[in-house]
C-alpha cells in the first residue's frame, strides 16, 4: 500500500542499526510519526480515503528520507524512521521539515480533496534516550503523545534520562 518498509523489516534492521552506531559511536535518532485525526479521513471517505493519505504520505516520506534512512509503517497509521547518524538536533529539524511539507500536501480521492493533512511526530536518539532499539522506540512513543497532547500538528523530543544508562563506548551492544 504505502511502498515504505513493514514493521518486520524494522525489527531485523533496528538491532542492526543501533549495533552499528553503537560500534562506530556515531549518532542515531529514531522518529515516530502519526497521521493526526486519521479516523476522521476513514469515517469520511471509507477505508479508501484512508488508503489514499497514507499513500500521499508515503510518497512524501519516501522522497524526504535519505537512501540510508529506514522508513517503515509500523502499523495503521503509525510510522517509524531509523535516521542514522543524526542528532537529536537534526532529527528535530528534519521533523519539522517533513511536518511542514505534509501541511502542505493536498491527498486527493475519487478526484475530490480529503482535507488538511498533518502529522505529530516523536523523537528520540541514541545514546540520550538510550542504546537499544527497545529503548528508542520507548522513548519516541511518549514524545509522539507529547507532540499530540497540545493540539497535534507538532514534533517532540523525549526526556533526556537524567543519568544516560550507557556512554557510547561502554555499551554492550558493540
Amino acid at each position: 500500500l504505502t511502498g515504505l518498509f513493514n514493521r518486520r523489516y524494522l525489527e531485523n534492521m533496528r538491532e542492526r542499526e543501533c549495533r552499528r552506531a553503537v560500534r562506530a559511536k556515531r549518532p542515531l535518532a529514531v522518529m515516530m510519526i502519526d497521521v493526526d485525526h486519521f479516523k476522521r479521513f476513514n469515517d469520511t471517505w471509507g477505508h479508501d480515503g484512508g488508503d489514499a493519505v497514507l499513500r500521499e504520505l508515503s510518497s512524501v516520506m519516501r522522497a524526504h528520507f535519505r537512501g540510508d534512512d529506514i522508513a517503515c509503517r509500523y502499523g495503521g497509521e503509525e510510522f517509524v524512521v531509523v535516521l542514522s547518524e543524526a542528532t537529536l538536533d537534526s532529527a528535530f529539524v528534519r521533523a519539522e521539515e517533513l511536518r511542514k511539507e505534509v501541511h502542505r500536501l493536498v491527498a486527493e480521492h475519487r478526484r475530490q480533496t480529503l482535507g488538511t493533512l498533518t502529522v505529530s511526530i516523536g523523537l528520540a536518539a541514541l545514546p540520550d534516550h538510550g542504546v537499544s532499539p527497545e529503548d528508542l522506540i520507548a522513548a519516541a512513543d511518549p514524545a509522539l503523545y507529547m507532540a499530540k497532547g497540545p493540539g497535534r500538528d507538532r514534533t517532540a523530543t523525549a526526556h533526556v534520562l537524567s543519568q544516560p544508562l550507557l556512554r557510547l563506548g561502554e555499551a554492550g551492544l558493540a
